[in-house]
């Protein structure tokens, strides 16, 4: 690998104590005006599982089986790992990796779509760490949205049919498939993806989450109806953003006479709190007091086609191969995604 001598996982951070919660909340949400009152109620989320975050362990195991699938496939560059809002901070990874002489850095942020939060947000942050430790700090590339690569898409189907098989014979023949992600502001939905490009009122973001969708119902033994749906919502009320909610859809279901849902986190890479709480506690609640059956998916986590697709991915990059695309949606040109 000879254009880069250091790989870097890049993903949001999250607390492991109670201690550090508020203070990483704080973090997230700097410079917003966010009352400390919302603060708490967030933290509660992180409370009810000891105030730990498993985000953090997530990305050690994948960094851990990254590795090994490297030395197994003949790539030699080291692995780090950086964060935007907790330890270890991006900006202190950077600086140990300059030490360390590294001066190219191929970076794989832990989002696989196009919208501000998961490509620009991570570029500014890159910038900021890297004006912070002067003209000679290595040079950054992010790798491109991975949302339609095989390694992503086949550890959803998988599963997917996993949690439909946990459902009652009766339950499951009746089911509905939700695929959920985070909802954004419609605003930034619609800039996502760049001018010029026709991806729908949802932007590539919308676009991107409903082909994944469709490449994961379409690989099932059967065929389910399915829908995306939204989760995560914050901000003012008055602010328009991605619908339907999860839980109102649920309930939607629910009146409609649907015996169970089945919920796919397609929109996420792991299972870190958003996951655990807002679809295995919140969601979950939902259906269990409507009498409706539900199961989750597990993310792609560290399933081994998953963990491929990033020694892929480095090979793509390294070598200017051909991407590994199961969708013929069109590619961004915005979000600081590459064209």
């Amino acid at each position: 690998m000879s254009y880069y001598d250091a790989f870097l996982l890049i993903s949001f951070g999250g607390p492991e104590g109670e201690d550090e919660v508020i203070p990483f909340l704080e973090n997230v949400t700097r410079g917003r005006n966010i009352p400390r009152e919302r603060l708490a109620e967030v933290g509660e989320h992180y409370f009810l599982f000891g105030g730990v975050s498993p985000i953090n362990q997530q990305c050690r195991d994948l960094l851990a089986a990254v590795t090994a699938d490297f030395a197994a496939n003949g790539i030699d560059l080291p692995v780090y790992w950086g964060n935007r809002f907790w330890a270890p901070m991006l900006t202190d990874t950077l600086a140990r990796m300059k030490e360390d002489g590294v001066r190219r850095i191929l970076a794989l942020p832990t989002s696989a779509y196009c919208n501000w939060s998961s490509r620009t947000a991570y570029e500014e942050d890159i910038a900021r760490a890297r004006a912070a430790l002067g003209e000679d700090a290595p040079e950054v590339d992010l790798i491109r949205p991975f949302y339609d690569h095989p390694g992503f898409v086949e550890p959803l189907v998988e599963h997917t049919r996993a949690a439909l098989d946990a459902l009652p014979a009766e339950q499951r023949e009746g089911a509905h498939l939700l695929f959920s992600a985070h909802s954004i502001p419609t605003a930034m939905a619609e800039a996502s993806g760049g001018s010029g490009q026709a991806f729908g009122p949802e932007g590539a973001y919308g676009a991107q989450l409903a082909e994944v969708a469709r490449l994961v119902a379409g690989r099932l033994d059967r065929d389910y109806p399915y829908e995306v749906v939204y989760q995560s919502r914050s901000g003012p009320p008055s602010q328009p953003w991605l619908e339907p909610d999860v839980n109102d859809r649920i309930e939607e279901l629910a009146a409609e006479g649907v015996p169970a849902v089945v919920v796919v986190p397609h929109g996420f890479v792991s299972d870190h709190m958003e996951v655990k709480f807002d679809l295995d506690v919140e969601a979950r609640d939902t259906a269990k007091k409507l009498g409706v059956g539900y199961e989750r998916a597990l993310s792609p986590g560290t399933h081994p086609a998953f963990v491929s697709m990033v020694t892929d991915l480095v090979r793509e990059y390294a070598e200017r191969a051909e991407p590994r695309r199961l969708s013929s949606l069109a590619r961004c040109t915005g979000c600081s995604c590459p064209a």
